[in-house]
């Protein structure tokens, strides 16, 4: 049976389209910073440098990077390592130096490990990853992954959720109530970019890719 031309066209359209929904943006390519600036929109010169493929802060006076882009609802990709004692983060629907986080951390020696809500793959302040998580030992390469829908949100680490929240639920707004956030009106919210965090400690990034949901 011969198809009419409308069915090709049709089947075409579809496709293109759920091939640019599925389509994914390298943010780090192990070679060029070109999708990152300073907060202040400016290029990466110091602090950060590559090194043997990875992003890799490694001296004061760098600062906060963050994507030239801004992304609302996405799947964002990355490998993470950081130093002994160390402290970084990845934040995102960033506004300037807040954003939501996904926190890196050296949970048995870092300060910050004492709470739980802010040891490693949990969302900093707000929610907390179970002391399951299958976190590589201090130096080794971590695997995540961001996914933020609408209020849906989510953390993994290594191949496991270990994070989920719905924003605006009557829990949402008691751990926001409680957090260092509680305060900044719209926080969590809507577009922004993505921030690799300069927290004065050696931490390495790579294999770093976005793909925007609609």
């Amino acid at each position: 049976m011969k198809l009419p031309r409308l069915f090709f066209v049709l089947v075409f359209s579809i496709s293109t389209t759920l091939a640019a929904e599925d389509k994914w943006t390298v943010l780090f390519d192990g070679a060029s910073l070109k999708h990152w600036t300073s907060l202040e929109g400016e290029s990466v010169e110091k602090g950060w440098r590559i090194s043997d493929g990875t992003i890799h802060r490694h001296e004061e006076g760098g600062g906060d990077i963050i994507s030239r882009k801004t992304y609302e609802n996405f799947i964002l990709e990355f490998e993470w390592k950081v130093s002994e004692v160390g402290n970084s983060g990845v934040k995102y629907r960033a506004r300037g130096k807040l954003g939501l986080e996904y926190q890196i951390l050296d949970d048995a020696k870092h300060a910050d490990g004492k709470k739980p809500s802010r040891r490693a793959a949990g969302l900093y302040d707000l929610v907390a990853a179970p002391d399951s998580k299958p976190v590589s030992p201090i130096g080794e390469w971590n695997s995540a992954r961001i996914v933020a829908k609408g209020r849906f949100l989510e953390h993994w680490v290594n191949g496991v959720k270990v994070m989920s929240v719905e924003q605006s639920t009557d829990d949402w707004n008691e751990r926001f109530a409680a957090s260092k956030y509680a305060k900044r009106e719209g926080f969590g919210f809507g577009a922004g970019h993505i921030l690799l965090q300069d927290h004065h400690d050696p931490v390495w990034f790579r294999n770093i890719r976005i793909k925007r949901l609609p």
